[in-house]
Order: structure tokens, then C-alpha cells, then sequence
């Protein structure tokens, strides 16, 4: 067997930091898991497919939009997943709703999928049967011939809906557990990272073939790193992250930056890190100026430089974040389908879904974010932006030029994976047993859905 290259550990690099370690970041947990192959047909059986959408879509909580994006009574948002269709609409001030998009009519689209708008009541296009915002069955066009119709029977059928941190969830069971009962230690563990006074500064679609779970999990793990991104090897930590799951809902990847990989012959040295180190989105800091003092690192170095940059952007104040919070990638995903960032300075989410009825297209929608400004009204959400599997995430606005080169090279990878797998001759996948631990999590709870 070859020597391990997984040290410094994450933990490892953190208590070297000049910051203390903060307490979310030096919890441990990662459970044994099974070693058995996973079976190539979860990413191409139709039969699977479709099991997923009755028995894990159907169930679970999942983001649908952003509060900001619905701030008005009577504002809606069409929320798709497969072939199922929600409209979240704010029925009151106080008060979200979800409706299955279907007239109870004759089964028309009440709204355009993925639309956004606004009205005082929703109504079907093709024959204006008209419901109040509160679901209640208000106008029939030509009732007379109506008179076996039970107005109160036909109010709109409802999904769950709640919120965290700004994000608007819903759940179609309308038996399901609580949405804080479901997110686990996510509440806790971003109870200093919040998202309420931040905004959509950035919203890309990326439409990629292969199966939406492939999509995901090629950035659940960073075993890949020094073959796809090998720029990145030379500053951020890949075969050494921290990988943690909670339950079956909630697992993260802690990665650290401003760091060599163990992965290359020889570490860089600080002044190197410093010099090669470069923003991972427009939030962060651009450590290219900076002069390595004695006695600093470069994790120092970039973490006293954004802060510094915060505070003159936007008036706030990292002081009381470490440096790892400030800096490092943070990343939590939430079954089934949710990558969102924790930390001080980076605020992102991701979310993939199934493209239309195919097992093998999705689409990975990416949104950033920025902190409201203090004395101004609070911009509105950034319009999405779908860029086709051939274009580069250059194209969109409000990405860097470094992230773009990430985010392709992630995403050249999905359609030869999706591809190879369909001309497999073995038929599945053997997994790490601890830098892909996170990829097993979601596919056994995945298996806990489908039994039920």
C-alpha cells in the first residue's frame, strides 16, 4: 500500500491558524459506512426515475426561492422538480403558500413553469376557473352548468412551506416532520452565518448531460482535484478535506485555502500560497498586492485582506469570525439536492434538479450572493441566466474569470462520466471509503426513501 497523503488534516491546519478554532468547525462525525459497489442504473433507469420523484421529491423539503423573490402579497414563484409543479405565492404579509400548479378543472398549468410574476389571484388560462391567493375556489365561468360542483371541495391542494435563513422551502407530504426537524444541525451550525441580509447578486442555470445526482456529486467530493483542477492543487487542501455527515440529512466538506495539497512532490512555500492564491468569487479577497510580513502566513495574510475589504465595501466586520470562517470553503449539503456555503465571507448556493423527464440531464443552478447595503434599499435578486451545456460560465455576468475556469472544468467532466457509465461493462461504482463517504450518505439515504 502507498503511504497516505492525506496530512496536514483539516483540523491540523486550523490549529496552526493565529485564530482560535471555532467550535462548529471542530466538531468530527463521520460514521462507518457499507463497502459495496453502487449500481450504474441510479444514474440511467427510468424505473428509478420515476421512484424518485413518487418516493423522495414527493417527500422531502426542498428550496424552492428566496423570500426576496416573492416580497409583495400576491408575488409568486413556479417552482418545478421533474414533472412536478408547486406555485409558492405570498398570500399574505405573513404568510407563504404552495399550490400544486394544476387547475382542478381540466389539469391545466395554472402559471409557466419557472415563471415569476405577480397577481391578485391565480387563474387558469384556458377556462378562468379563479382561486383567491389563499387557495379558496372563487369564480367558475358559466356555474349554472356547475351545480354538482362543491366550491369548498375544490380549494387549490397544498404543499408545506417554510422558512430558514431566507431561503423558502417546501414539501409536498403534507404529513412530513417539521422543516427545522428535517435541516438537523444546519440551523445551529449557521446560526453565525446568516443569509437574511444578503441578496441574489448572481443567479446562473448551467443545463449539463447526465443524471442530477451525478451533477452533485462531483462537487461533493475533492478526490478529483489534482487531475481537473490542478491549478488549484498549488492553494487549496483536496485529498485532506474534512468530510462530516449528520444524519440523513446533512452532511459538509470543510476545505481549506491558502494551503498546498498533498498531493503535489513539494508544498509551496507561504510567499508562493500568497502569490498564487486568487478570489473564489467577487466577495473575497484578491491577495495579489499583499506583502507576506514575517511571521504571517498566507491564510493570515488573506484573511486580515478581506476583512479589510468588507468592512470598506460594505461596512461590516469580520472581526469576530476566525480565519477559517473568513476564508475557507465551507461547504453543506442538504438531502436531497442543496449545496449551501457556510462561513463569514462566502455566500453561495447550489441547487441540481432533473432536466425535464430525462435521467440523464439536469441542470445546476448557482447563486451568490452579497451583503445588503446599509444605506440603501435592498437590490433586487439578479434574473436567472441559462447558459447551454457548450457554453462557458464566462459568458454569465458576476462570475470571476477564475471561478468560470473551476466551474467548466467540473462540468466538461459530467457528460464523458454520464456517458462511460451508460457504455460500462462492469455496471458500478466502487467508492473511497472516506473521501467519497459523502457520495454513499446520499445514495443511502437515498435507499431509506425508496423503502418506505
Amino acid at each position: 500500500m502507498t503511504q497516505k497523503k492525506n496530512r496536514p488534516s483539516y483540523r491540523e491546519i486550523l490549529e496552526r491558524d493565529a485564530s482560535p478554532v471555532a467550535d462548529v468547525l471542530g466538531l468530527t462525525e463521520n460514521p462507518p459506512q457499507a463497502a459495496a459497489d453502487i449500481s450504474f442504473e441510479r444514474y440511467t433507469s427510468d424505473d428509478v426515475f420515476d421512484a424518485e420523484i413518487d418516493k423522495v421529491w414527493r417527500r422531502v423539503w426542498q428550496v424552492a426561492c428566496r423570500e426576496e423573490h416573492i416580497p409583495a402579497v400576491g408575488d409568486y414563484f413556479v417552482y418545478d422538480i421533474g414533472r412536478l409543479s408547486i406555485i409558492v405565492v405570498r398570500s399574505s404579509e405573513t404568510e407563504i403558500k404552495g399550490y400544486v400548479n394544476s387547475c382542478l378543472h381540466r389539469g391545466t398549468k395554472l402559471k409557466q413553469s419557472e415563471s415569476v410574476g405577480r397577481s391578485a389571484q391565480i387563474q387558469c388560462p384556458f377556462h378562468g376557473w379563479t382561486w383567491n391567493l389563499t387557495g379558496e375556489l372563487q369564480e367558475v365561468p358559466c356555474s349554472w352548468e356547475f351545480e354538482h360542483l362543491d366550491y369548498e371541495a375544490n380549494c387549490l391542494p397544498e404543499a408545506l412551506v417554510d422558512t430558514w435563513n431566507g431561503f423558502v422551502f417546501i414539501n409536498m407530504d403534507v404529513d412530513a416532520p417539521p422543516l427545522l426537524d428535517y435541516l438537523g444541525v444546519l440551523p445551529d451550525h449557521f446560526e453565525h452565518w446568516r443569509f437574511d441580509d444578503w441578496y441574489v447578486s448572481s443567479h446562473i442555470r448551467k443545463e449539463v448531460h447526465c443524471n442530477w445526482k451525478l451533477a452533485m456529486e462531483g462537487f461533493m467530493e475533492a478526490y478529483h482535484t489534482p487531475v481537473v483542477h490542478p491549478q488549484m492543487s498549488e492553494v487549496v487542501g483536496d485529498w485532506n478535506m474534512q468530510h462530516d455527515i449528520f444524519g440523513d440529512h446533512v452532511s459538509r466538506d470543510l476545505c481549506a485555502m491558502g494551503v498546498s495539497s498533498p498531493s503535489l512532490p513539494r508544498p509551496l512555500t507561504e510567499e508562493e500560497l500568497l502569490n498564487r492564491s486568487r478570489p473564489s468569487n467577487p466577495t473575497t479577497s484578491s491577495t495579489t498586492d499583499s506583502v507576506l510580513a514575517e511571521g504571517k502566513t498566507a491564510r493570515m495574510v488573506m484573511a486580515e485582506d478581506t476583512r479589510e475589504r468588507f468592512m470598506e465595501q460594505y461596512g461590516m466586520d469580520l472581526s469576530t469570525h476566525t480565519d477559517a470562517e473568513v476564508i475557507d470553503s465551507l461547504k453543506y449539503n442538504v438531502f436531497p439536492n442543496m449545496m449551501i456555503h457556510g462561513g463569514a465571507a462566502i455566500h453561495a448556493l447550489t441547487l441540481f434538479r432533473p432536466l425535464g423527464h430525462d435521467p440523464t440531464k439536469a441542470t445546476i443552478d448557482r447563486l451568490t450572493f452579497l451583503p445588503v447595503p446599509a444605506d440603501g434599499p435592498r437590490p433586487e435578486p439578479a434574473e436567472v441566466v441559462t447558459i447551454r451545456e457548450d457554453e462557458s460560465y464566462g459568458v454569465a455576468p458576476g462570475i470571476t474569470e477564475f471561478m468560470a475556469r473551476v466551474l467548466d472544468q467540473d462540468t466538461s467532466i459530467m457528460r464523458l462520466q454520464q456517458e462511460g457509465i451508460q457504455a460500462s461493462a462492469k455496471g458500478a461504482e466502487t467508492l473511497s471509503s472516506y473521501q467519497e463517504s459523502r457520495v454513499r450518505w446520499a445514495h443511502d439515504t437515498f435507499q431509506k426513501y425508496l423503502a418506505r
